[in-house]
C-alpha cells in the first residue's frame, strides 16, 4: 500500500485525491508540518504527517467534492516546497502557494473564452493629486464594453489584482457575450500599497477620492449612464478589505453605488468591529442591493464576521445574497466566484 502511495506522488504528483480524500505525501527521512487554508496557514496549529512506512509521511483531508485549496509544508518556520506538486500560485506577498482542486472542482471556463468573443477596451490612466494618493499619483484602468450604449459603472478596488489575478475584464468579457449580464464598464482602481490598510479601513479621504477624481475621469472617459438620471446604477466590489471598503462606500454613496458586491469582507478585526456594523445597525436603511460571498476555509474571524453581518443586514431590511464556497482567502477562489454576485446584481434584462 505504502508503495503505492509512493508510486502515485512520483508518477501522478500530490496530493492524491481519492474521493472526498485527498492525502499528502512527503517523501524522506524526516518529514516538515502541513499548513494551507485548511489550517488558517501559520496562524492555526499545523497539520503533522504520520509516516507510513520509512521515508513515506502521509496526511490525509477529507474536503467537499468541488474545494480548491492552497498549501505549503512548513519546517522550523520556513516554508518548504512540494517537489512533487508543480502547481504554483502567487499568494500576493511575496511568495508562492502550491495549489489543487477536488475533483468536482475547477477553474472558471469563464477565462477561457473562444477568441471570437467581443472584448472590451481596457484604457490606462495616471491621476496625480498630493491630496488624495499616497505618493501622489495612482494608475487607473478604465475598461469599456464594446456595446456602444450607455453603460453602468463599476468601481474596483484592489484594481491591477483584479485585473492580473482574477482576470476580471475576461469573466465581463464572458458573461456579457453569454448573455448573463448587462453591459458594464469598469474603473480598476489602484490601491495605495503600504497605505492600503489606511485606504480601505472605511475611509473618508477614499470617498472623497472617489466623487472627486475617479467618478469625474470615469465619466470623461467612458459612456456611463447619467447617475442623476439612473441613482444607485453604479456598483463598487472589494475584496477582503477591499470587500470592506465596498461595503462602506455602497452605504456612504446609495445614491451612486447602489450595488455592493463584497468578497470576504473583512468586517472586523479580532474582537474590533469597524464602523460599517454601527451603520447598519443604527443609521437609516440604504437603497443598496448587496451580494457577500465568503470562502468556508477563509480566516475563522473573518468567516465568523460575514456569517454575523448578513443577519444583521438582512434584520434591517436590505437586500442580500450570500454565498459560501470550499476555498480560502485568495484571489483565484474570488476569480472563481465572483460571477455569481455579478449576474445577482446585473443580470440582463
Amino acid at each position: 500500500m505504502t508503495q503505492m502511495i509512493k508510486e502515485r506522488a512520483l508518477n501522478h504528483g500530490t496530493p492524491l485525491v481519492d474521493g472526498e480524500a485527498a492525502t499528502f505525501v512527503w517523501l524522506g527521512e524526516h518529514a516538515p508540518d502541513l499548513i494551507g487554508d485548511f489550517t488558517d496557514w501559520d496562524n492555526g496549529k499545523p497539520a503533522a504527517l504520520t509516516q507510513a512506512e520509512p521515508g513515506v509521511w502521509t496526511f490525509r483531508l477529507v474536503l467537499p467534492s468541488d474545494a480548491y485549496i492552497e498549501y505549503v509544508f512548513y519546517d522550523q518556520g520556513s516554508r518548504v516546497s512540494d517537489p512533487n506538486n508543480t502547481y504554483l500560485t502567487y499568494n500576493g506577498m511575496g511568495k508562492y502557494n502550491h495549489y489543487f482542486y477536488m475533483p468536482a472542482g475547477n477553474p472558471t471556463p469563464l477565462v477561457r473564452q473562444p477568441r471570437n468573443v467581443p472584448r472590451g477596451t481596457l484604457k490606462k490612466i495616471e491621476l496625480r493629486s498630493n491630496f488624495y494618493f499616497a505618493g501622489g499619483r495612482r494608475a487607473v484602468h478604465l475598461y469599456q464594453p464594446e456595446d456602444g450604449d450607455e453603460v453602468p459603472l463599476i468601481v474596483v478596488y484592489d484594481g491591477s489584482d483584479y485585473l492580473r489575478r482574477a482576470k476580471l475584464t475576461k469573466v465581463i468579457d464572458a458573461l456579457i457575450a453569454n448573455g448573463q449580464i448587462t453591459p458594464v464598464a469598469m474603473a480598476f482602481i489602484d490601491n495605495g500599497g503600504s497605505s492600503r490598510g489606511l485606504e480601505y479601513a472605511c475611509s473618508e479621504a477614499t470617498i472623497m477620492m472617489i466623487i472627486q477624481e475617479i467618478l469625474p475621469l470615469a465619466q470623461t472617459e467612458l459612456n456611463l449612464l447619467d447617475i442623476n438620471q439612473h441613482p444607485g446604477a453604479y456598483g463598487v466590489l472589494g475584496a477582503s478589505m477591499g470587500g470592506l471598503m465596498a461595503l462602506y462606500t455602497g452605504l456612504r454613496l446609495p445614491h451612486i453605488f447602489g450595488k455592493v458586491i463584497s468578497q470576504s469582507g473583512a468586517f472586523s478585526f479580532g474582537d474590533y468591529d469597524t464602523i460599517v456594523f454601527d451603520l447598519v445597525r443604527w443609521g437609516d436603511m440604504r437603497p443598496i442591493k448587496i451580494w457577500m460571498d465568503v470562502g468556508i476555509f477563509d480566516m475563522p474571524l473573518l468567516l465568523a464576521a460575514n456569517r454575523r453581518m448578513k443577519p444583521l443586514l438582512e434584520s434591517r431590511g436590505y437586500p442580500v445574497s450570500y454565498r459560501e464556497y470550499p476555498a480560502g482567502h485568495n484571489y483565484p477562489a474570488w476569480r472563481d466566484d465572483i460571477w455569481h454576485g455579478l449576474v445577482s446584481l446585473f443580470v440582463a434584462q
